[in-house]
């Protein structure tokens, strides 16, 4: 059974940097797409970035939210079970709790898209990120 656990969040200044990590039991993390997503305060929650499995047709492929591109990069560590989002440049509106979310693909699902991870995936607990200075 699918179980995922963030880690990593914590408090930063704005510009600085944080490693949010999302580490899989029970199952290879790399049969399932997965996607970040963050919800702040009296928001929506949205989806930040999301990456395929490594073995897709056209090989491991990734997306992201036009307010992070650029700033955040998503990546997998398949000896680790683990997918990390690395975020640099932080700004105080990227404060959110930080899930992430994992939904089991195949070979033809060449692209994440992380309405559908998040609509259909597994969750985590979630971890709090609060930029700030």
């Amino acid at each position: 059974q699918l179980r995922l656990v963030e880690s990593g969040g914590g408090l930063s200044q704005p510009g600085g940097s944080l490693r949010l990590s999302c580490k899989a039991s029970g199952v290879t993390l790399d049969d399932y797409a997965v996607g970040w997503f963050r919800q702040a305060p009296g928001k929506e929650r949205e989806g930040v970035s999301c990456i395929t499995i490594t073995h897709t047709f056209s090989g491991e492929n990734t997306d992201y939210a036009a307010s992070v591109k650029g700033r955040f990069t998503i990546s997998r560590d398949n000896a680790k079970n683990t997918v990390y989002l690395q975020m640099h440049s932080l700004k105080p509106e990227d404060t959110a709790v930080y899930y992430c979310a994992a939904l089991f693909s195949t070979p033809t699902q060449e692209q994440c898209v992380m309405s559908v991870i998040g609509e259909f995936g597994s969750w985590g607990q979630g971890t709090q990120v609060t930029v700030s200075s």
